[in-house]
C-alpha cells in the first residue's frame, strides 16, 4: 500500500512527526497528502509518554485538541488562527522552540528517498510502521 493522495499540488504524501526537546523524532507516521495535519495529532500523542507541553503551528489550532491537552495537563503552545474571535494566549518564548521540528525535517530531507519521495510506501520510509 502506498501513502499517496491527491491534493491541489498533485499526488503527494505527508510525514507527520512528533519530536522531543532536542529535535529527535519520537513518533512518526506517513499519510496521503490530502489528510489534514491535525487528524494525526492524537494518534502520535497517544503513542508517547505525555509531554509537558505541545508546541505546534496554526494547523493544530482546534478546540478539541486544546481540550484533550488540557485534560492531560499538557500546555498547548499553539498560535490561534486568524478566524478565531477570541484568540488563545501564546507563550512566544516557548513557541521559539518549534524550530526544533523544522530542523528535524531539514535533516530528514538530506536523505534523498525522503526528500524526493520516489517510493511512498510506509514500509520503506518508516520501517517500524504498519
Amino acid at each position: 500500500m502506498q501513502a499517496v493522495g491527491r491534493s491541489r499540488g498533485g499526488r503527494t504524501a505527508k510525514i507527520h512527526c512528533l519530536a522531543d526537546e532536542h529535535g529527535r523524532p519520537v513518533a512518526c507516521a506517513l499519510t496521503p497528502g490530502n489528510i489534514a495535519d491535525i487528524s494525526m495529532a492524537l494518534p502520535r500523542l497517544r503513542a508517547v509518554t505525555a509531554p509537558k507541553r505541545l508546541i505546534a503551528d496554526q494547523a493544530y489550532d482546534a478546540q478539541s485538541l486544546r481540550r484533550w491537552l488540557k485534560e492531560r495537563r499538557i500546555k498547548a503552545v499553539i498560535p490561534s488562527t486568524a478566524t478565531r474571535t477570541k484568540p488563545s494566549p501564546l507563550h512566544r518564548q516557548a513557541y521559539r522552540g518549534r524550530n526544533q521540528i523544522e530542523r528535524l525535517f531539514c535533516r530528514l530531507k538530506n536523505w534523498r528517498r525522503l526528500a524526493t519521495r520516489y517510493d511512498r510506501s510506509p514500509r520503506t520510509i518508516l520501517p517500524h510502521s504498519r
